[in-house]
């Protein structure tokens, strides 16, 4: 299960996660994403209560980070160590802004 939390003021949105990003939860996210980003130039995914990411939800980053780059920025907050594991193995560091 996923739980997301959106706030969105003057261009600037957050997306709290909460749960599990994986083939089931993934596509929830991305039509929250796709519907929410438009007009959006700076785009803060705060993944401190997230406990698990798959590839599926991999895609969703990595597509998200491709608007992104036409429209503004995307950055992820708080991210955990087991996440942040997930993301140097799959050298998705590299590719996304992590603060």
């Amino acid at each position: 299960m996923l739980k997301i939390d959106k706030t969105s003021e003057n261009g600037v949105a957050c997306y709290k996660l909460e749960g599990r990003l994986d083939t089931v939860t993934a596509p929830e996210l991305e039509a929250a994403l796709q519907e929410g980003i438009a007009g959006i130039t700076a785009l803060t995914l705060d993944l401190e209560k997230l406990e698990y990411i798959s590839s599926a939800g991999l895609r969703v980053l990595l597509s998200t980070q491709k608007i992104m780059q036409k429209q503004g920025e995307l950055k992820l907050v708080n991210v955990g160590e087991s996440i942040m594991e997930i993301l140097e193995i799959t050298g998705f560091a590299e590719i996304l802004t992590i603060e």
